[in-house]
């Protein structure tokens, strides 16, 4: 092991080097801008004076407001000034942040929007997006979005990527006139957490006009930089004697569900009602309490299925309300994106083995298959002490359906040290109610030391992290640790990771997909931009090399990944044609299927090639769709994948996708399929009913899932979900009934 270390230590170091010592590339980009950061100063609103939200900005206080402007191009021109105007004013009252946006419009009836759902992305429209850095660290934030349907989204910013899930308790509205289409915002402070000490946060806007493929920003327009780093953000001042009120939520639900299971030996439609409980408690701006009592998710979304043609267990990301709120503030480094993990674009190559994560909360609440277990309670903080991020989560099960009671707990700390870096510590426990069992514990160090301005205006991240769990089983080696040494930016990007993880190394509150391997990753990408293409916007090449071996250091897999050529054009479109030369030795048997079998210690050598292609989502018809060849262990597979969305107008939206895999082996032949239907009606911003169908081959399963959502007032919901699944008979060439549960839900906020 420690000749492991000192290997990541040399090859870090040298690595560095490397970038420090290189001269630096000419890039097209226009002169550096000011070194003074961009602001604005907010407007108090005087006694007596009101906003009413319908996006007029009429209100006098938007007259004395001092706007900012002058949107720079991010694309297509790189530093020239926005072609269509923006202007964004901002004022405050005791108790929440308005914001007032115009956006300029030379032609006021060439927006183009389709979405109208809470809280789902906007590839295909118009929009307004803005960050927040309410503690001014510049390492975490506020996303929201708006479009000019009035669609509204938010997100957490975090050191593993976005959390948007997130539900934030926020109010807007839109109005379309002949100057173009304005955005009236209210942010209660009590959503936030922040500095009650400063009068400045940072913030930054972002606007996209699709009809012109063109992104603008207020502050950060470089390449390297964009909305989401927060240490090239812009400024709002002024923001003073504000408060949360008592910072008390109060949000009682009520529910009532209906359960049948033919499939599983009981028929009978089984009635339920229940009631719960969530506390939510700022005590002080800085720091935020969850407490759940008797919790229900009654109203989440169903998992997206995927296809498993690999020895590992598949991810399936959080969904639940509860663990989403705050999760920023509980992630680990060891698992950051991988941003370069087999091409880009969607290509679909690289190697997905290898991830660590300490701590993932579907361990919690939810069986090995994913059905629901009883949580009696869960108490969360989340927030900042001082110089610490900190978090902590408490959660009790109880026992269901022979599942056993258990106590979760998560406590993780960051110190912010620098403008952008951080080390921090992690401990999980999980400890089953059942006499005679022990606790489980797993204990973590990790650090990143990053900056935005290597050599004047690049990104650079080395990180590091460590992990020891305990296994009350018997002896063995438990831990695991690695590093990444990250330098992503535009033009050159490039990437090196080193993982180990022992033998007997297993969080109980974590997720791994395997143990017993060192992993090495270098990663590299070329992305030019050819000047005044009258097509081509950007043309990338990658390569990646990414080698498992055991910890005898015998040769596990060895992944050869290759971007020949990716193209995004000006139209928004893109193709990707990659390779991947790969050999894996099994270090177990794998059983691909329940008749075939591939032998323990055989090694296989395989090419497989890619072509992938994205056309513009902007348009009313959009395809994404990926076809990939080549050898697969001891034979063939060919593999289709086609996504279709139909933007027919909006608020109503068609997505259609299919995966089709024929693999044909000495060992026998086989084919997978999988299909999905989603149909949107999206009556306005806060009432919608989405409708979901999937089937999938390797399960036999169809599932149908109806979920009406109706948005009473931000924080409070009314929801109807009704969930059906077939399994398939092939002998007699049916779909029988195996469950049907509908459910409703009523969950109402009181602010205090």
């Amino acid at each position: 092991m420690q000749r492991f270390q000192r290997v990541i230590g040399r090859t870090i170091t040298s690595a560095t080097l490397l970038f420090v010592c290189a001269p630096e590339a000419a890039v097209g980009q226009a002169v550096p801008e000011n070194g003074g950061r961009r602001t604005i100063v907010a407007a108090r609103l005087v006694d007596g004076e009101s906003i009413t939200l319908d996006g007029r900005l009429n209100e006098p206080v938007w007259s004395r407001a001092v706007p900012g402007g002058d949107f720079i191009q991010i694309d297509p021109d790189n530093g020239m000034p926005a072609t269509e105007r923006t202007e964004v004013r901002i004022a405050f009252d005791t108790y929440a942040l308005y914001l007032g946006i115009t956006c300029y419009d030379s032609e006021p009836d060439g927006w183009i929007a389709y979405q109208r759902r809470r809280d789902e992305a906007l590839p295909s429209d118009d929009k307004v997006r803005w960050t927040i850095d309410t503690f001014l660290d510049g390492r975490s934030g506020y996303l929201f979005e708006m479009n000019p349907l009035g669609h509204m989204a938010d997100a957490l910013l975090g050191i593993n990527g976005n959390n948007r899930a997130w539900d934030g308790i926020w109010n807007a509205r839109v109005s379309r006139s002949e100057i173009g289409w304005t955005l009236e915002v209210e942010l209660p402070f009590r959503t936030f957490n922040f500095n009650p000490n400063s009068d400045t946060w940072g913030i930054n806007f972002e606007r996209t006009v699709q009809r012109k493929n063109e992104i603008s920003i207020w502050m950060g327009w470089g390449r390297n930089q964009g909305l989401q780093l927060m240490t090239n953000a812009g400024l709002v001042t002024g923001i003073g004697n504000v408060t949360q009120g008592h910072g008390l939520d109060i949000k009682p639900y009520g529910v009532i569900t209906s359960l049948a299971s033919p499939g599983r030996g009981r028929p009978a439609a089984v009635g339920d009602a229940n009631a719960g409980l969530d506390l939510f408690y700022n005590p002080t701006p800085e720091l935020r309490t969850v407490f759940t009592l008797n919790t229900d998710f009654a109203q989440t979304e169903v998992d997206q299925r995927q296809v498993n043609l690999t020895r590992y267990s598949l991810f399936f990301p959080e969904r639940r309300d509860f663990f989403l709120d705050g999760a920023t503030f509980l992630d680990f480094t060891s698992d950051g994106n991988r941003r370069f993990g087999g091409g880009v674009g969607g290509s679909g190559g690289g190697s997905n083995d290898d991830q660590v994560n300490p701590f993932f909360s579907r361990r919690i609440g939810l069986s090995a298959g994913g059905i629901p277990q009883k949580i009696d309670f869960g108490a969360k903080v989340t927030g900042q002490m001082g110089a610490q991020d900190v978090g902590f989560l408490h959660v009790r099960t109880g026992e269901d359906e022979g599942l056993a009671s258990e106590d979760f707990v998560v406590a993780r700390v960051k110190r912010r040290v620098l403008a952008q870096s951080y080390v921090g510590g992690l401990y999980t426990r999980r400890d089953p109610r059942v006499s005679g069992a022990e606790a489980r514990q797993t204990v973590g160090l990790d650090f990143s030391v990053a900056t935005s301005e290597f050599r004047s205006s690049q990104n650079l991240e080395v990180n590091g992290w460590f992990l020891r769990a305990s296994r009350p089983d018997g002896p063995g080696s438990r831990t695991a640790f690695g590093g990444t040494f990250d330098f992503p930016n535009d033009r050159w990007s490039a990437r090196y990771e080193t993982t180990q993880v022992e033998e007997e190394f297993d969080p109980a509150v974590g997720f791994i997909r395997r143990r017993n391997y060192r992993r090495y990753a270098p990663m590299g990408q070329f992305a030019p931009r050819p000047a005044d293409h009258r097509y081509i916007r950007q043309i990338r090449f990658n390569l990646t090399l990414d080698v498992m071996t055991d910890l005898r250091n015998d040769l596990i897999t060895r992944d050869i990944d290759a971007t020949l050529l990716g193209i995004n054009f000006h139209s928004q479109d893109y193709l990707a044609v990659s390779a991947t030369r790969r050999r894996e030795r099994l270090d177990d048997a794998f059983q691909i299927t329940p008749d075939i079998t591939l032998p323990f210690g055989a090694v296989y050598d395989f090419t497989r090639y890619r072509v992938f292609v994205q056309t513009a989502n902007r348009r009313t018809l959009a395809v994404t769709g990926r076809i990939e060849a080549g050898n697969f262990y001891s034979g063939s597979r060919k593999q289709q994948l086609v996504n279709l969305t139909v933007r027919a107008r909006p608020g109503l939206i068609v997505y259609l996708g299919g995966e089709w895999n024929s693999v044909n082996l000495p060992e026998g032949h086989f084919t997978t399929h999988l299909y999905r239907l989603v149909g949107e009606t999206q009556f306005s911003p806060f009432l919608s009913l989405v409708n979901d169908v999937q089937y999938d081959t390797q399960s036999g399963v169809l599932g149908w899932q109806a979920r009406f959502r109706w948005i009473v007032m931000p924080g409070s919901d009314v929801y109807v979900v009704y969930t059906h699944n077939w399994l398939e008979e092939p002998f007699f060439d049916r779909f029988a009934t195996l469950d049907r549960r509908v459910a409703s839900k009523v969950l109402y906020t009181y602010r205090f």
